[in-house]
């Protein structure tokens, strides 16, 4: 290209006339913009301003102009005299005057290397007098745009794998009515001995941190409210000593500190009703009963209601207010996990005692596609209704190109979960696949699915010729995609820049697109120097270069490319 800008193509070339074997027609000036021609979108734009000298037409003639793209016809264009009978447009024969023409057509591959011509047929009313010379008027085709890389980017499910987790040990201590010593046998409870039991390991593991102790004491939803206050109060109390208690059986010094937190959360109304629903009372007695208690606010009055109930009220005292009556103990500490070395070793002696967000880390730890593919696999197995461990298997076999694998796995794990990771990866197979459209579709479900989703739809930008937005949508993350797109769109010097801080800076097609750049600019000597070291890292750069309409008038590019050549013979 000839201009700095894709955008405002000030870059004009004038051609040559066309000739006829007959005085009817003057010669005719072309004037094409841009020249050369460029693709843009697939497609080939073409404006040609046609300026009809004086007494150029005759008054009575006619004159039909053909221009086509190597082996690729345009529309005709009619140029008509005052006096002619048809639908071109009319010149006045003594003034002369002046026809813009325009066309768009599709591109094809035999235009990149090739030229934009004309020719045509003259006639005096309906008989052909003449043929028109075919004539060059433009070089084509600028294909720069094809330069982009189609690599899609495909995203790894997260892990949400935390190396220190809280966690609670708990353990319950329930009471007789309107009682809060703990009896013997609740020492004996399943709760209590394995409560010991853990406080018994947890001494000695250093991955154990006990931070708090936490006991709230209930009472049941009978009685004097004020005497249930207390009650619960003294519950959380007795809880603690209970705790103590076994914490000196286990040998545990952490637990006999003061690190308690006591609360008496007086009647248990929630756990009532949790309790109540879980019974085996009917539909209508539950209703009943929550009725009575939604009614009353007074506790005295709640519980006057619920006596008069009879029977109900006498099930509600054997099998539910039992079990309200309590304090409960948590045990809240934090649990180091795994280290990294640990978890790789795991993985491989016992890799399905490992959590699911245990295997989606470790799976991070190795580069080797083939350990990751193996720890997904375990983690797609062993946890069947998560879609990240399917979706990431979809993802290691995208980067080993077995991409009619990876879109089998990508919409398995949409299937278990519609997410938007799997539905940009889906959107990455059919842009490889060419699927433009199917791709934009896709892409614009997975909004928010990480950086990923923007390169993609960077590099569909570009295909559709829309490069201000594909400048917008790579971001800000060098790369050789968001380059070619400055350079797309007019910003040569910010192309060069991006390039210098990208992983091409000193790649074959990094030095490539350096040279258009600076061609862009006006810098042919450093347009030069940029092929000569892209020729020499892949000769093709070189070869290209020669035929590129990016250099239409380039120094000495064939002879630098020459000179890459025969270095490499050396």
């Amino acid at each position: 290209m000839k201009n700095k800008s894709l955008k405002s193509l000030a870059f004009i070339a004038v051609a040559g006339s066309l000739a006829t074997s007959c005085d009817l027609l003057k010669d005719l000036d072309y004037t094409v913009t841009p020249d050369p021609l460029e693709m843009h979108g697939d497609s080939v734009r073409v404006k040609v301003d046609i300026t009809i000298p004086e007494k150029g037409v005759k008054k009575k003639v006619s004159a039909e102009v053909t221009p086509f793209i190597a082996s690729t016809p345009l529309k005709s264009l009619t140029i008509q005299g005052e006096k002619a009978t048809g639908n071109g447009t009319v010149i006045n024969f003594k003034a002369g005057g002046k026809v813009t023409y325009t066309d768009v057509v599709p591109y094809k591959s035999d235009m990149e290397i090739s030229a934009l011509s004309v020719t045509g047929k003259v006639f005096k009313g309906v008989k052909e007098k003449g043929q028109l010379d075919t004539v060059r008027i433009a070089d084509a085709t600028i294909v720069t745009p094809f330069m982009v890389n189609k690599d899609f980017r495909v995203i790894y499910a997260k892990d949400e794998f935390k190396r220190v987790t809280e966690e609670k040990q708990f353990a319950q201590v329930n009471y007789e009515k309107g009682k809060s010593n703990v009896r013997p046998t609740e020492m004996k409870d399943k709760d209590i001995v394995e409560l010991q039991n853990w406080l018994t390991a947890a001494q000695n593991n250093p991955k154990i941190n006990i931070k708090n102790i936490e006991i709230t004491g209930y009472a049941s939803p009978e009685g004097e409210e004020d005497k249930n206050n207390s009650l619960s109060t003294d519950r959380s109390n007795t809880g603690k000593e209970t705790v103590i208690s076994v914490a000196k059986k286990a040998k545990n010094d952490k637990a006999q500190t003061e690190i308690f937190t006591l609360k008496g959360s007086g009647e248990d109304y929630t756990g009532f009703k949790r309790e109540l629903q879980a019974s085996s009372f009917n539909e209508d007695e539950k209703n009943l009963i929550l009725r009575v208690l939604e009614m009353y606010s007074e506790s005295t009055k709640r519980e006057e209601e619920m006596r008069a109930m009879g029977k109900t009220f006498t099930q509600l005292d054997k099998n539910i207010f039992p079990i309200l009556r309590r304090s409960e103990i948590n045990v809240v500490y934090d649990l180091t996990g795994y280290s990294d070395e640990e978890l790789k070793a795991i993985s491989v002696s016992n890799p399905d005692s490992l959590k699911l967000e245990e295997l989606l880390f470790t799976a991070t730890l190795t580069s080797d596609l083939n350990e990751k593919l193996r720890l997904y696999q375990v983690a797609a197995k062993n946890f069947p209704g998560d879609y990240r461990a399917v979706n990431n298997i979809g993802a290691v076999y995208y980067e080993q190109n077995k991409l009619a694998d990876a879109k089998a796995q990508f919409e398995k794990a949409n299937g278990i979960k519609d997410n938007a990771v799997s539905k940009n990866n889906l959107g990455a197979i059919a842009g490889v696949e060419g699927d433009r459209v199917k791709a934009k579709q896709l892409l614009s479900q997975a909004s928010g699915a990480g950086n990923e989703v923007g390169y993609n739809k960077g590099i569909l930008a570009i295909q559709d010729g829309d490069y201000a937005a594909a400048v917008s949508n790579f971001g800000s993350e060098a790369s050789f995609n968001k380059a070619l797109a400055q350079l797309l769109n007019g910003d040569a010097a910010a192309a060069t820049k991006t390039i210098d801080n990208s992983d091409d800076k000193e790649s074959a097609q990094g030095y490539y697109l350096k040279a258009i750049a600076a061609k862009h600019q006006g810098k042919d000597s450093e347009a030069t120097s940029n092929i000569g070291k892209a020729s020499s890292k892949d000769a093709s750069f070189g070869e290209k270069a020669i035929n590129d309409r990016e250099f239409v008038r380039p120094v000495s590019i064939e002879k630098m490319a020459t000179k890459s050549s025969e270095k490499k013979k050396k």
